[in-house]
């Protein structure tokens, strides 16, 4: 087949199959741009660290400046092609106000992000150095660009946080969605094949490891068969929580319980109570029991098991 055989087949196939073009639209926010800026985000947040020579504090100044302006420069371009897809008549003026209130808040999000590194550097003792810690442990970059996406997708902005997250998943194979709610000192161990959804909510001190899943139930459906968004489709880890890997937690009404413990592989659908462990026995069996001490005179919970490799409706019970 010659070339210009194959060129009037895929022209054949645009005007066909036309749901996945887009010609005479606006014009999109650009990958490459994007994955330098996420890069450049990370200098802001980390100066001295990625630096190809090292970083005098006399230089500081000078340096924060000029990445400061080149940030705000090509932010403003991406943010105007995000904004102009989403239909805002002025796009231009819109963009700067967004890159604006992005960088007033990059301070804040300094302070959390070093609670997530002291975090890394607390909960895993092969970690020598809070230098190694920034430097090669992927849980900083993701969670980082995180942070940052979630600013923009409070502020209304399409496209651009779900592409930050995406350098970061791509990177580090974590896939941590902009508008998840992820309090202070958060620890991914590993990271590899972490999901986070949309409507997941985070508490402080919530460390989870490789192949953890905070995901979805089900979708409810419009008359039309179609997924009804802005729903709350995704669990709620209250603080000191950790979760060990391959578990995976469903639904938006599922609350797992301050100072809980949800053992490898395990899979919940229902609410655990505080202090919490959850484990598999070795039929596969789903325990939950009481993590802390029973009081002196307190009755002696007895530990709800579930059928099966779910657990079931009463499964968050204590049975006295």
């Amino acid at each position: 087949m010659s070339l210009e055989r194959i060129q009037a087949a895929l022209l054949k196939s645009y005007a066909d199959h036309g749901g996945i073009n887009h010609i005479d639209g606006s014009n999109l926010p650009s990958e490459e741009s994007v994955n330098r800026l996420a890069s450049d985000l990370m200098h802001l947040l980390f100066p001295g660290y990625f630096e190809q020579a090292p970083l005098a504090k006399q230089d500081v100044p000078a340096a924060t400046e000029r990445r400061l302006r080149n940030v705000f420069d090509r932010l403003g371009i991406e943010l105007g092609k995000a904004l102009s897809f989403a239909g805002d008549p002025t796009p231009k003026d819109s963009a700067e106000k967004v890159a604006m209130s992005l960088l007033q808040q990059f301070p804040e999000v300094r302070r959390i992000v070093q609670t997530d590194v002291e975090a890394a550097y607390t909960g895993d003792p092969a970690a020598r150095s809070v230098e190694e810690i920034i430097v090669a442990y992927p849980c900083v970059l993701v969670i980082s660009l995180q942070r940052i996406a979630h600013v923009l997708y409070r502020l209304g902005v399409p496209l651009l946080p779900r592409m930050l997250t995406e350098y970061a998943h791509e990177r580090t194979g974590a896939d941590i969605h902009p508008g998840a709610q992820i309090g202070t000192h958060f620890f991914i161990d590993h990271c590899s094949g972490v999901v986070v959804g949309e409507t997941a909510r985070l508490g402080n001190h919530v460390k989870i490891y490789q192949g953890v899943t905070l995901g979805a139930k089900s979708f409810e459906l419009d008359p039309q068969g179609n997924p009804v968004k802005g729903v709350k489709r995704h669990p709620d880890i209250e603080d000191h929580v950790t979760i060990y890997p391959g578990a995976t937690i469903l639904g938006g009404q599922t609350v797992i319980g301050a100072h809980s413990i949800i053992g490898s592989h395990v899979w919940l659908m229902k609410s655990v109570p505080p202090h919490s462990i959850v484990y598999y026995q070795g039929d596969l069996t789903s325990v939950i029991r009481e993590r802390s001490k029973t009081k002196p005179g307190e009755p002696v919970p007895v530990p709800v098991k579930a059928a099966g490799p779910t657990l079931d409706a009463d499964a968050a019970d204590w049975i006295i």
